[in-house]
């Protein structure tokens, strides 16, 4: 049994607006590999993770999950799966312990193994003090750390975690990725990781896809996505915001190609030659007579890929509505 999974061309579309939430996906994910899906709120992340988990059908296309056909061979599909998702169904009147063993029983485990395993898991990941502590007790951190132990009762080969990190605290965060990373190397599971963060997803995956408007629009390790956007950052403010039109103009005449993009208050320029055309910039704003409050030279972040690959997406759909 492999630990892959299959996506071609998957198409969902909710009747109810007729909402077009995941269109003409595609992509791999191999045996072992930790893969991060990408994107922000409405991007389809979620809808395609259901689509896999067999929680949702698709519209259209195909998806096989460790060899096995999503919509023909769920039973088989959910023996090699742990799922976390968002909204989890436990039952806050029971204590972690009697969870974590009420999830043993179901995958089959006879009573004095499903005790082994529900201690076990409390040890991975730290429960055990608060282990005959009621649920409805528990603070963010501690369910979603629950929610990691109940998806891993039955030793799943593929890991799917929807934004399991939402909500909590650093150290928390932290203890969430350690474990993550233990059950990546060691126990070769494949993870299947959706979240928001991007440091989250450059810290963890082996590759990325980045889903935007329910599309595809970017795919790889971080180093291949951070070059796909120029070795350097050149990041400024202007002493005077009323003249940042104006600036961005000139930066798209005089530097055609280069990328130029607005963020908040500060502009944002993709450079090949980081140094030389720092220089450049602050000879064009010299010339025109446009202070510059403070700039600096950078390498590029996820957070930089995204936001231009997004901002990109942005102009098309504003230049086909015109």
């Amino acid at each position: 049994m492999n630990g892959k999974i299959v996506v071609e061309n998957l198409t969902k579309t909710f009747k109810k607006g007729n909402v077009k939430a995941v269109k003409d996906v595609s992509f791999n994910v191999d045996d072992g590999e930790f893969f991060a899906f990408l994107g922000p709120n409405g991007a389809g992340k979620s809808t395609t993770v259901q689509i896999l988990t067999t929680l949702i059908n698709a519209s259209s296309g195909k998806a096989e999950v460790a060899g096995h056909d999503v919509i023909r061979e769920p039973e088989k599909v959910r023996r090699y799966i742990g799922v976390a998702l968002q909204e989890t169904g436990v039952d806050p009147d029971l204590t972690g312990r009697e969870m974590l063993e009420l999830q043993a029983y179901i995958f089959g485990f006879n009573k004095e193994d499903g005790k082994k395993r529900a201690q076990q898991l409390l040890e991975i990941v730290q429960l055990t003090e608060a282990a005959g502590r009621r649920i409805g007790n528990y603070s963010g951190g501690m369910r979603r750390r629950l929610d990691l132990a109940l998806t891993l009762v039955n030793e799943p080969k593929i890991l799917f975690l929807d934004e399991p990190t939402t909500g909590l605290d650093p150290s928390n965060r932290i203890a969430i990725w350690e474990e993550l990373r233990r059950l990546n190397k060691e126990n070769g599971t494949t993870i299947f990781l959706t979240t928001q963060y991007l440091e989250e997803a450059d810290s963890l995956a082996d590759r990325i896809s980045i889903i935007n408007d329910g599309e595809i629009v970017a795919t790889g390790t971080p180093k291949e996505l951070k070059a796909q956007i120029g070795n350097d950052l050149i990041a400024l403010a202007l002493k005077d915001q009323t003249q940042q039109d104006r600036a961005v103009q000139l930066l798209q005449q005089q530097m055609q190609d280069m990328d130029v993009i607005r963020k908040d208050e500060k502009i944002l320029v993709y450079v090949e030659e980081g140094t030389k055309e720092l220089l450049e910039v602050v000879r064009i704003f010299d010339q025109e007579q446009i202070g510059i409050e403070d700039i600096q030279l950078s390498s590029p972040t996820l957070d930089d890929i995204f936001l231009k690959i997004t901002s990109e997406q942005k102009e098309e759909v504003k230049s086909h509505g015109e």
